[in-house]
């Protein structure tokens, strides 16, 4: 099948072209909105601009694919296969991209407020500026990830791997990072108010002039965290060891500090 077949056959109401082979089609600026694209394999293609509002791409084959500023709303990406893919600017709301591998995928710019990325793999992958509101992401692979700017309120990151990550300036508000994996990541001047960091590790983290007032940091590994200057006024502090954190003019105010071990070696009762 070639694209002018495939064009031909969804305007004669003809939606199910599951497991059909299009290399380095140019799809771009093309209606296919609810059509079944499930298994396809879709190497390279050219889908920027479309309109695929609704369609399943569930294990679909789009390494390399181009879908920069297309409509993807409540899309099934399930367990597909994105590596290289260019998802810039892209409106992924509400998309299901469970289990799919993003890897050095470009995300920069892009809508996915409500996107559910359950067990995703995002290693490497380009986030800068994108919108995650709400999105679920628990157990995802944020292996040094770029979420430079990027607007996380309210989602969930429980158990993610998020090591060797960039969060400069990010906006994680209320998100839930309990059990996440943060080593080494770097969230100079993020937003943390009222997040949960119940057992996160963040073992040589810098939160460097971060605000997490009100977050809950219960359990959280601290080991050579980066703390100086970090607003953790009425922050959850119980039962962390901070002795080898750097607080240097962090703000600690009403902070609960029960349990916890200082850099002095005091630990409050």
């Amino acid at each position: 099948m070639d694209v002018a077949e495939l064009i031909r056959r969804y305007a004669a109401g003809e939606r199910d072209f599951s497991q059909v082979s299009l290399t380095q089609a140019d799809l771009h600026q093309a209606n296919l909105c609810e059509v079944n694209l499930s298994r396809a394999k879709l190497p390279q293609v050219y889908l920027s601009g479309a309109n695929l509002g609704g369609v399943k791409l569930q294990q679909a084959f789009l390494k390399g694919a181009d879908l920069s500023g297309a409509n993807l709303i409540s899309a099934d990406l399930s367990e597909a296969c994105l590596i290289g893919a260019n998802l810039s600017e892209a409106n992924l709301r509400g998309v299901n991209l469970e289990g799919a591998n993003l890897n050095e995928a470009n995300l920069s710019g892009a809508f996915l407020s409500g996107a559910k990325l359950k067990g995703a793999c995002l290693g490497n992958a380009k986030l800068i500026e994108v919108c995650l509101t709400g999105a679920i992401l628990e157990w995802a692979n944020l292996t040094s990830v770029n979420l430079s700017q990027a607007t996380l309120k309210k989602a969930s990151l429980a158990h993610a791997i998020i090591s060797g990550a960039i969060l400069e300036e990010a906006n994680l508000m209320e998100a839930n990072l309990s059990q996440a994996n943060l080593m080494g990541a770097s969230l100079i001047r993020a937003s943390l108010i009222g997040a949960s960091l119940r057992s996160a590790n963040l073992s040589g983290a810098c939160l460097r002039w971060a605000n997490l007032q009100g977050a809950t940091l219960y359990r959280a590994h601290l080991d050579w965290t980066d703390l100086s200057e970090t607003n953790l006024k009425e922050t959850v502090l119980i039962d962390t060891n901070l002795s080898l954190s750097d607080l240097r003019d962090a703000k600690l105010e009403e902070a609960r500090l029960t349990g916890a071990t200082m850099p002095d070696g005091t630990v409050h009762n």
